[in-house]
């Protein structure tokens, strides 16, 4: 439970403002509100805080493009796509510590890559993030579950559309990291839900950190999770290590085919491998990965995300960032502290990072520039992935999209990925690409040399959104 510190009541704040995009001076408005949710008794029971920022010079915006935005978690507020990549006001990525992360003091920016020339966009903060709460603890398990947290978006989606009259509009999401949950389930519940429809239909998605996911939990497959995990650990290895000349992309890649055609049938026979056999894929394993021969005869060759951060840089003395693998801390000492799922794996020196930076700008010089002045305490993010109802009473995320493209057959989704992510690997997403029936002709897949927010740092933010610019023109 979230501590209190004022009694709440919805507000709503308004503001207008200007940025110069691509030579020209854009007016814009802001609406950022209470979105409220109540019982059948008429009890509020919770709040979906959002941010909508409007083209102010446009007399028709019917045609116009709304960008439905948020991050992931579960748990976490939408900051940092907020004032990451997306808002007219962003991250100043300036003086940067060695992995690209701004150092202090935390300042904003003009947006000069914002998409406001060319859509609306509306930051969603999920129900207990941001300023948005569950004003009722009783109702949760209404509000925290994958299917609860779709519905509720999508219904937001709904009233917004209706509020701000713009049913006729191409819309899109953006999602990133859990926000692909999300966002696939929204899309899936728009045309065709679970209980009931919303008839929302999404012209278009752009996910970020994939996770929509042809399983029906996280786990995924014994014999697959480590084969998909290769590339992206090759990746890092390449980052810190360099074993090779070639580049990032072109050394994953090299991993990720030997772990199809090598790796995957080692793991698959297992204790019938000969002592030939398993000597080269231990090598194998080595050159790839930078994983130590204990480590891996340890655990019969099986790599897996929490461990393995700890070894692919060891030689150097450093433990790698889960969300961005660049960023790093010193190990541990003694060694074994780190293999204790607490103290040393919980401890992601990547994410430690980013709150700071993101709430600093948000709370610090944005919010007021949208008029925003609540004495209510932000929450970038609570740790509701915890005890999240991760049951799907109906499709897969993967299934939910497949099936909304076939539906309709303009929709188009880009999904972005970071080399150097180890939250939503590349090859998670290649093995959900291949096995999702997704019409392959309206995929576009972007990858950049980041970590999992594949938008830090001054060209990245550039690189991001010209990449959405072009999806949402068509190009």
């Amino acid at each position: 439970m979230l501590l209190k510190t004022d009694v709440f009541s919805p507000h709503i704040y308004a503001s207008e403002g200007s940025v110069t995009l691509k030579g020209k001076k854009i007016p814009f408005r802001t609406v950022c509100e209470d979105n409220m949710f109540y019982g059948d008794d008429g009890t509020p029971e919770a709040s979906l805080f959002s941010y909508s920022y409007f083209r102010s010079d446009v007399e028709d915006p019917s045609d116009r493009p709304v960008l439905f935005c948020f991050n992931g978690g579960p748990g976490s507020s939408s900051t940092m796509v907020h004032v990451g990549f997306l808002g007219p006001y962003r991250v100043k990525y300036g003086d940067v510590d060695g992995a690209g992360v701004p150092l202090p003091p935390y300042e904003a920016c003009v947006n000069e890559d914002c998409l406001l020339d060319i859509a609306d966009i509306v930051i969603m903060d999920a129900i207990g993030t941001g300023y948005g709460r569950l004003l009722d603890e009783s109702k949760k398990d209404k509000y925290y579950g994958t299917e609860a947290d779709a519905e509720a978006s999508i219904t937001f989606v709904q009233k917004w559309l209706t509020k701000y009259g713009r049913w006729k509009s191409p819309k899109y999401i953006v999602g990133e990291s859990y926000g692909c949950t999300r966002g696939a389930k929204m899309i899936g519940m728009g045309s065709f839900g679970t209980d009931r429809s919303y008839g929302v239909a999404f012209d278009g998605a752009v996910f970020i950190g994939n996770t929509v996911s042809t399983f029906r939990d996280r786990n995924g497959s014994a014999f697959i999770s480590p084969v998909t995990l290769v590339p992206t650990v090759a990746a890092i290895n390449w980052y810190h290590n360099h074993p090779t000349d070639q580049t990032c992309e072109e050394f994953a890649r090299e991993a990720a085919a030997w772990a199809d055609s090598e790796y995957l049938p080692a793991i698959y026979k297992g204790e019938a491998l000969t002592a030939k056999e398993r000597e080269r894929i231990i090598k194998k394993l080595m050159y790839y990965t930078g994983a130590s021969r204990k480590y891996l005869e340890d655990r019969d060759l099986l790599i897996e995300p929490v461990e393995i951060r700890s070894e692919i840089a060891a030689k150097k003395g450093l433990h790698v960032g889960r969300l961005d693998a660049r960023v790093t801390r010193p190990l541990y000492e003694p060694l074994k502290v780190e293999s204790d799922q607490g103290r040393g794996m919980s401890n992601d020196p990547s994410a430690a990072k980013y709150d700071p930076l993101f709430e600093g700008v948000l709370l610090g010089t944005v919010a007021p520039m949208l008029g925003i002045e609540s004495d209510r305490n932000f929450v970038s993010s609570q740790h509701l992935w915890k005890t999240w109802n991760r049951e799907l009473k109906g499709r897969t995320t993967a299934e939910c999209l497949s099936d909304t493209m076939r539906n309709f057959p303009n929709m188009r989704v880009l999904f972005m990925n970071g080399w150097y992510d180890l939250a939503t690997t590349t090859g998670a997403m290649w093995y959900m690409l291949d096995h999702s029936h997704l019409p392959k002709d309206r995929v576009s897949v972007k990858y950049y040399e980041t970590g999992h927010m594949v938008y830090l740092g001054e060209d990245k933010v550039k690189a991001v959104n010209e990449d959405i610019r072009e999806f949402l023109m068509n190009k």
